[in-house]
C-alpha cells in the first residue's frame, strides 16, 4: 500500500538517512535531529513522506513563507530525496505533486527550489515538472575558507 503524509518524530532516522544520501554525506545526527524537531513544531514547515506498506522510501520538505518581495506566502522545497535503489520510479513526482497541492492549499503563489549546479539530473526533474530556472542562487561560506569548489553537500 502507497501512501504519503505528514512525516512524525519517527520517521527522523530514516529521514536523516536519505538526506545524507542525497548529500553524499554524513551529517551529525543530534543536530539535524534537533532541526528537525524544531520544523515539525513549526507552522511554516511541513514534511512529507512517501511509504510503501508502512516503509518510508523518500520525502519532501517543504518552507512555507510570506515573502515581501512577492507580497505573498512562497512554498520552497528544502530537500526532496528518494532512497536510491527507488528512483526514477515515479516517487519524486507524487511527492512533488503533493507538495504542489499542500502549497495551494496553504495560499502560496509559487513553488521554488535551489538546486546544485552539478545536479543535472534533477535540473531535468524539475524542469519535467513544469518549474522554470529563471534564478541564480549564490551562497559564501561562513565556516569554510580557500576552497570554493563546487562539491555536492555544500
Amino acid at each position: 500500500m502507497k501512501t504519503i503524509r505528514k512525516s512524525q518524530q519517527t520517521d527522523c532516522l530514516t529521514i536523516y538517512n536519505l538526506i545524507c544520501d542525497m548529500e553524499t554525506q554524513t551529517l551529525p545526527y543530534e543536530t539535524f535531529e534537533e532541526i528537525y524537531s524544531r520544523q515539525l513544531e513549526n507552522d511554516c514547515y511541513i514534511c512529507l513522506v512517501y511509504e510503501i506498506n508502512g516503509e518510508v522510501i523518500g520525502c519532501i520538505n517543504l518552507r512555507m513563507e510570506y515573502q515581501l518581495h512577492h507580497a505573498g506566502r512562497i512554498c520552497e522545497i528544502m530537500e526532496l530525496a528518494v532512497r536510491s535503489d527507488r528512483r526514477s520510479q515515479g516517487i519524486g513526482r507524487c511527492l512533488f505533486n503533493a507538495a504542489y497541492n499542500e502549497a495551494k492549499a496553504q495560499g502560496c503563489l509559487q513553488i521554488e527550489v535551489c538546486c546544485n549546479q552539478l545536479r543535472l539530473r534533477t535540473h531535468r526533474f524539475y524542469e519535467v515538472c513544469g518549474m522554470h530556472n529563471f534564478h541564480y542562487k549564490f551562497s559564501l561560506s561562513l565556516t569554510q575558507t580557500g576552497d570554493y569548489d563546487n562539491k555536492l553537500g555544500r
